[in-house]
C-alpha cells in the first residue's frame, strides 16, 4: 500500500478502486491493484467482487484480469454526453484549429486538476501529448490558470489548496504568491499564457469558457512549440481564441455544465 485516502465509506472506497483499475489503461491483475491500493487485501477483494457483480468491472477468468465493465462504459458514455463540453464544442474546435494552424486543447477542471476533454491538431500543427481524460496541474498550464483566474473566490481557494507547485521547469510557479499575482494579471487581461511552465519548449495562450451565469465551466488553449513561434507571437491568436470561447459559452448556456472546481 502506498498512500492513505479519506473515503466516504464503502461508496468512497468503491470509487477509489474504480479509479485505480481504470487508471491502468489496460487489463489489470488483482495483485497490481493491491500493490497501489491503500486498502487491506480482504477489503479490496470484497469490493472488487461487488463491482464485478454489478457490472462496473468485468473479470476475465482465463487471463485472471479485470477491465471496466459494460455498465461502467454505459454510465460513462451518458455522463460524457451530459457533463463534458467536448460534444458541444467539437465544431468550434475544428474551425479554430483550421484557422490558426496550431493544436487546440479543450479542458475542464476537477478538484484543482486540469482534465483534458478534447483536442484538435491540424495536419501541420504541433503534436502534443494531451489526450482526452489526461490530467495535468493547474498552476503551470494555460488552461488551468485561465480557469483559476476567473473562478469565484471560494472555488479558487479550494482549487489552490490542491496545487502541489511541482517545479516542472525553471519557469514554473513554486509558491502561491507568484501564482496569485499572475492570476490577477490574467483577470485584467482576459487570457492566460503557459510560458514553458509545464514542459520546456511548449507554450500556449488560453481563455476561460463561461456559462450563462458567468461561471467558469472550462477553458480553451492554442498550443505550439518555441521552435515554431516566439511566445510573444501567441498574442496574434487572441481574437480567434476569444471568439471561439464565446461561441462555446453561448452554446453551453442552455445546459447546466459543472463549474470548474
Amino acid at each position: 500500500m502506498n498512500k492513505q485516502v479519506v473515503s466516504d465509506g464503502t461508496l468512497g472506497k468503491s470509487l477509489d478502486i474504480l479509479d485505480s483499475v481504470v487508471g491502468f489503461g489496460r487489463a489489470v491483475r488483482f495483485s497490481e491493484v493491491l500493490e497501489i491500493s491503500p486498502y487491506p487485501k480482504a477489503t479490496l477483494h470484497r469490493i472488487m467482487q461487488s463491482l464485478t457483480s454489478q457490472g462496473m468491472l468485468a473479470y476475465d477468468e482465463e487471463r485472471h484480469v479485470y477491465v471496466p465493465g459494460m455498465r461502467l462504459v454505459r454510465t460513462a458514455r451518458h455522463a460524457w454526453n451530459q457533463s463534458s463540453l467536448a460534444p458541444l464544442a467539437a465544431p468550434f474546435l475544428d474551425t479554430l484549429a483550421s484557422d490558426v494552424g496550431e493544436t487546440v486543447h479543450l479542458a475542464q477542471m476537477e478538484n484543482g486538476r486540469v482534465v483534458f476533454i478534447d483536442k484538435r491538431t491540424p495536419e501541420n500543427g504541433f503534436k502534443t501529448m494531451a489526450v482526452a481524460g489526461r490530467r495535468a496541474p493547474a498552476h503551470c498550464t494555460g488552461v488551468g490558470k485561465a480557469m483559476l483566474a476567473f473562478m469565484d473566490e471560494k472555488r479558487r481557494a479550494q482549487a489552490l489548496e490542491n496545487q502541489l507547485y511541482e517545479p516542472f521547469t525553471p519557469a514554473t510557479h513554486t509558491t502561491p504568491g507568484t501564482l496569485l499575482k499572475e492570476l490577477d494579471a490574467i483577470r485584467a487581461g482576459g487570457v492566460a499564457y503557459d510560458r514553458e511552465e509545464h514542459e520546456q519548449g511548449i507554450v500556449s495562450i488560453a481563455a476561460p469558457i463561461f456559462d450563462g451565469y458567468r461561471r467558469v465551466i472550462g477553458s480553451l488553449s492554442i498550443v505550439t512549440s518555441t521552435m515554431r513561434m516566439a511566445p510573444d507571437a501567441l498574442e496574434h491568436f487572441r481574437p480567434a481564441l476569444l471568439r471561439t470561447t464565446a461561441q462555446i459559452g453561448t452554446e453551453a448556456a442552455v445546459w447546466p455544465f459543472p463549474a470548474a472546481q
